[in-house]
């Protein structure tokens, strides 16, 4: 008597129609065999889950200047999304090294690159943050390059995910480092951090302006998730207004990240080494997506042109469609600046 052959697996069933959390969104986390489910959670003006919708791509592509045979850098790697278009327009011969410090995304992004027809003879990934471009580049032997892209901030995938800790809607651990495998998490962070510093930190990274009451509120503190920090946020500032409630816990949690990952550091350091990395006439278009971010490149890019390393630059910030925002609401804060190389 033969043994019966094993039942396959039953899919899990979900309260709803449609599963909730991240990790159960397994349709969206596989947009090869499931197009036409995340086609249909892209145009509700959702970012589907476990990728990352690049932002403003036209005028990004534009500001870079992009002809086949570059060689260039895109210096926040990400999903993928602004490569995979940089490389179709330096094809063929063209040349692209793409840097990011995510030991978790990386992976993922190379392997759908690789799955095009880009090679190592046009794409190389390499494991840095952008502070490091001109140490990556003479390693490479390269002078200079025609382009650099860089997309600021978190990626989508980091956001919604919530055992990364970025966000405060679902509970998960106050991590909120990109690159886990080094630093101290944003619960460690809390926990041993001065008043005086995370004033600091609220002020400079976010604007906040119940800074000092917050930091006297929170500093020193051990929160054991993302909601429970959340709440504690929420508890300091006593004010009726939800959405003010609600705009200062998304500030708090901004400069807490910026400060567990040193994002300002790294992007001083980047603009500093940014004109020698690039040959004359070269480009460089960044995406900002808050004042922070977007203050420090308007500094760097105009300083640049008035000591004479930038032949100019843009006169304000693109920023994204009309369309685009009612499509993709992450777009709506993007401000993208560029600059030529004398």
């Amino acid at each position: 008597m033969s043994e019966e052959a094993p039942r396959p697996r039953r899919r899990k069933r979900y309260s709803g129609k449609n599963p909730r959390r991240f990790e159960d969104k397994y349709k969206e986390h596989d947009p090869a065999r499931y197009g036409e489910t995340v086609a249909k959670v892209i145009a509700s003006g959702k970012t589907p889950a476990g990728s990352h919708l690049p932002i403003m791509v036209a005028e990004c592509l534009n500001a870079l200047g992009l002809e086949p045979g570059m060689t260039g850098v895109d210096a926040t790697l990400g999903y993928g999304g602004h490569a995979l278009r940089i490389l179709r327009a330096i094809s063929p011969n063209g040349k692209l090294i793409g840097l990011d410090v995510d030991p978790l995304e990386m992976p993922k992004t190379l392997a759908r690159l690789r799955n095009t027809r880009f090679g190592d003879d046009c794409f190389e990934a390499v494991r840095s943050n952008y502070a490091g471009l001109a140490k990556i580049l003479t390693e490479r032997s390269l002078a200079g390059v025609d382009f650099i892209f860089a997309d600021l901030g978190c990626s989508s995938m980091q956001f919604d995910d919530p055992a990364r800790g970025f966000s405060f809607k679902t509970a998960g651990p106050l991590d909120m480092r990109m690159n886990p495998e080094r630093g101290q998490s944003a619960a460690d962070w809390l926990a041993k951090v001065s008043v005086v510093k995370l004033a600091a930190a609220l002020h400079e990274h976010a604007d906040e302006p119940r800074a000092e009451s917050l930091a006297e509120a929170l500093a020193g503190r051990h929160f054991p998730d993302t909601l429970a920090f959340a709440h504690a946020i929420r508890e300091a500032i006593r004010v009726s207004d939800e959405d003010v409630r609600e705009l200062t816990v998304r500030r708090v949690f901004q400069a807490v990240r910026i400060a567990v990952n040193e994002e300002f550091s790294a992007l001083d350091a980047f603009l500093r080494t940014l004109p020698e990395c690039l040959k004359p006439g070269g480009r460089v278009a960044i995406l900002t997506f808050h004042s922070g971010e977007d203050r420090r490149v308007k500094q760097a890019l105009k300083a640049g042109v008035r000591d004479g390393l930038f032949a100019t630059t843009c006169e304000g910030p693109l920023t994204a469609s009309p369309e685009e925002r009612r499509l993709n609401p992450r777009s709506s804060a993007a401000k993208l600046r560029w600059a030529i190389r004398a």
